[in-house]
C-alpha cells in the first residue's frame, strides 16, 4: 500500500458529536472494580449510540449500505488502500486476507506469538489451508528483521520442501506487550518479503495505537503491505467491527469470502455509524498510553516487575499468573493474561483516578502487614512474583 496524507473528515461522523470518555472523571465507587482486562471492555459513547440510532441504512448484500460504504472508504483512505471491507471481527478480517493468499500446502511466516498464530483457533491452517511458520523476535519484542524473512523464504530447490507464500506482520504486537514497529522497520521487512515473492498481510488490530505512539499517519505504517486489517472495537471503542483493506480486486474477492464465512451484512450501517464516530477519536489514544505509563511506574514503585509500555498494554512478570489474577480480582482490579504474563490494559473508560485506585488496591508485592480500613486488600504471597 502507498502512504497517503490526511483525509477529509467524514460528513456523517462530523454530524455526530464526539462522545468523550464514560466514567473517566469520577473515581470508582467502593466495591466497583477497576476493569483493566482489555481495551475491548469499553462501552459505546452517547455519540455512538445516537449515530447508530440515526444511521442511514440499506441492504448491504443486495445493493449496498451507504453508511457502511462511507466507513469503508474512510478507512481505506486512512490506510492508503484502494478499497476496504467491513467485517464483524478482527479474526474474520485476518482470515479473509489469509484465505485470499494461501492455497493448500502453502506456508506463511509470522512473528512468534502473533494473533494469527495463537489466538484464532488455527483457522489459518484449518480454513485458509496454510502451514504456519513462526519467526523468532530477532529485532526486539514482536519484531523480525528483513534478513530473517529472507532466510525463511529461501527456496532450497527441493520439490518436497514447504514454501512460504505470505508474511503476516502485527503492529502493535499484542502478546509482546503492545510493541510498536516504526515505518522504516516495517518497510524494510515488507520489501524483503516482496523481493522473495511473498505477499504481505498486516494485522493492524491496534495500528491506530502504533500511529499515535509514533506520531505518524496510519498509512505510513502500511507501506508494502498487500492487505491490512484494523479494528474499531478496541482502543477506538466502537461496540463491534473491523475492516480489511487492499486493492479493489482483493475487496471484491473478500466480499465473497466474507459471505462464505457467514458474514453477509444487511443494514450494517447501524454498526458502521459507531465506527465513523470512533475514527474521530484516534488522537485520544495518547491518553491511554499516558495512563499505561503511569500505571507501570506505580507498579514498579510498589515492587512489581513491569515492562515499560510502548502503548496501552502493561505486562507484569509474576510467578503465578492465574493466582495473581484471582488476588487482583479480590482486591477490586480485573486483569488478564497473555504469553505467560499478567496483562493490564488502559482504555477510554478509565481515567487517572481509576489508575490511582487500582494501584492503591494492588499495593506492594507481598501481603500487607496490617491493612488500614478502606486500604488495599492483602495479596496472597503464593500469587506474587519475586
Amino acid at each position: 500500500m502507498e502512504h497517503t496524507g490526511g483525509v477529509r473528515p467524514s460528513p456523517r461522523s462530523r454530524r455526530s458529536s464526539r462522545g468523550g470518555a464514560r466514567g473517566a472523571a469520577a473515581a470508582p465507587a467502593p466495591g466497583e472494580p477497576v476493569d483493566l482486562r482489555s481495551d475491548t471492555v469499553t462501552l459505546p459513547t452517547e455519540a455512538m449510540r445516537r449515530a447508530m440510532a440515526e444511521a442511514e441504512v440499506g441492504d448491504d448484500v443486495l445493493d449496498g449500505d451507504p453508511t457502511m460504504r462511507e466507513l469503508e472508504e474512510r478507512v481505506a483512505g486512512l490506510l492508503g488502500a484502494a478499497d476496504a471491507l467491513w467485517t464483524p471481527t478482527g479474526s474474520m478480517a485476518n482470515l479473509i486476507a489469509l484465505m485470499s493468499r494461501l492455497g493448500r500446502g502453502d506456508s506463511f511466516l509470522a512473528p512468534q506469538g502473533a494473533h494469527v498464530l495463537d489466538f484464532e483457533l488455527g483457522t489459518a491452517a484449518w480454513l485458509a489451508g496454510g502451514m504456519p511458520r513462526p519467526l523468532p523476535h530477532d529485532a526486539g519484542p514482536g519484531k523480525v528483521t528483513a534478513s530473517a524473512v529472507r532466510r525463511a523464504a529461501a527456496d532450497d530447490g527441493f520439490y518436497a520442501s514447504l514454501r512460504p507464500v505470505l508474511l503476516c506482520l502485527e503492529n502493535t504486537h499484542n502478546s509482546a506487550g503492545g510493541t510498536v514497529t516504526a515505518p522504516e522497520e516495517h518497510a524494510s521487512v515488507a520489501a524483503a518479503a516482496r523481493a522473495a515473492r511473498l505477499s504481505v498481510h498486516l494485522d493492524g488490530a491496534r495500528l491506530w495505537n502504533a500511529a499515535v505512539a509514533l506520531g505518524v499517519p496510519p498509512g505510513a505504517l502500511t507501506v508494502g503491505a498487500d492487505t491490512v486489517a484494523v479494528c474499531l472495537s478496541k482502543g477506538l471503542g466502537a461496540p463491534v467491527g473491523s475492516v480489511v483493506a487492499g486493492s479493489a480486486e482483493f475487496v471484491e474477492h473478500a466480499r465473497r469470502l466474507r459471505k462464505m464465512l457467514g458474514g453477509g451484512v444487511r443494514q450494517g450501517g447501524v454498526l458502521a455509524a459507531a465506527g465513523l464516530v470512533a475514527l474521530e477519536d484516534i488522537d485520544r489514544l495518547a491518553e491511554d498510553h499516558d495512563l499505561a505509563t503511569r500505571l507501570a511506574a506505580g507498579l514498579r514503585e510498589r515492587g512489581w516487575r513491569v515492562r515499560e509500555p510502548q502503548t496501552n498494554i502493561v505486562l507484569v512478570d509474576v510467578a503465578d499468573v492465574r493466582g495473581t489474577i484471582a488476588a487482583f480480582a479480590e482486591a477490586g482490579v480485573r486483569a488478564g493474561a497473555i504469553a505467560g504474563k499478567l496483562r493490564l490494559m488502559t482504555h477510554r473508560d478509565v481515567g487517572d483516578k481509576h489508575i490511582r485506585a487500582a494501584l492503591d488496591r494492588i499495593g506492594e508485592v507481598g501481603p500487607s502487614s496490617t491493612g488500614s480500613p478502606g486500604g488495599p486488600a492483602p495479596l496472597p504471597r503464593t500469587a506474587l512474583g519475586g
